[in-house]
């Protein structure tokens, strides 16, 4: 199978450096190419590449802020930073977002077809500081502000007892996107299983019937009341 790839990065001789490298690689192709961040979002809608090599210092959206958008928009799709932004300012935040890897641009050719691959089996690259400073973030965690808006209202779901099929239902999304956005949902918040998720949302407030969910100010939804939603969608009309 050909690894879909787009490219992400302002500087147009390392965008025809990678291309021209990776399309010399078995099984890789390099499908589109994005100089700004807005830009990878709308080429990822676009053109569903498999991964994205994303740069974190771009004009007019950093990406961090790209990285979110893509996973939230496409969640098949593969988000791999490859960049010269030391670890300490960008691995957390990248991560966060829900890359799936962080490498510096000074790795060899054969590291990054090997991460590009890895990527594609959804196993975790990163380089050997990155991790460190990744597992020192877990020791020491900060509010969690990583869930975008579409995972947030999946978790609120999971926390009463939805099934990927309902979500589904509710979202209009396919249940393929669903098992994409739990898995991630489960990566940043650092769970293992759906009950898991679930009890993190309890226990930091999702559930409560107003207020402000504590992440990215989305208002939380009270208890059941998407359940009302559905059987209200349901319900044939008597008119």
């Amino acid at each position: 199978m050909t690894i879909r790839i787009l490219i992400a990065d302002d500087h147009n001789l390392v965008r025809q450096g990678l291309r021209f490298l990776l399309n010399g690689g078995t099984g890789l192709e390099t499908v589109g190419e994005a100089a700004t961040g807005s830009e990878a979002i709308r080429l990822a809608r676009q053109l569903q590449p498999d991964v994205v090599l994303m740069d974190l210092l771009m004009p007019d959206m950093d990406g961090v802020e790209a990285t979110a958008a893509i996973c939230d928009a496409v969640p098949d799709t593969r988000v791999l930073v490859l960049t010269g932004m030391p670890e300490e300012r960008g691995v957390v935040p990248a991560v966060r977002a829900g890359a799936i890897g962080y490498l510096l641009k000074d790795a060899d050719i054969s590291d990054l077809r090997h991460a590009i691959k890895g990527a594609m089996a959804e196993q975790p690259q990163l380089s050997a500081k990155a991790s460190r400073l990744l597992m020192n973030a877990v020791h020491s965690p900060k509010e969690p502000d990583a869930l975008t808006k579409r995972e947030n209202a999946i978790l609120l779901l999971l926390a009463q007892g939805w099934a990927n099929k309902e979500i589904a239902h509710e979202l209009e999304i396919s249940e393929t996107t669903v098992k994409s956005h739990v898995r991630h949902i489960l990566t940043k918040l650092g769970v293992s299983s759906r009950t898991q998720a679930a009890m993190h949302a309890v226990r930091n407030g999702y559930l409560v019937g107003s207020g402000t969910s504590p992440l990215n100010g989305i208002p939380a939804m009270p208890a059941n009341s998407a359940h009302g939603l559905v059987e209200r969608r349901r319900t044939p009309s008597l008119n």
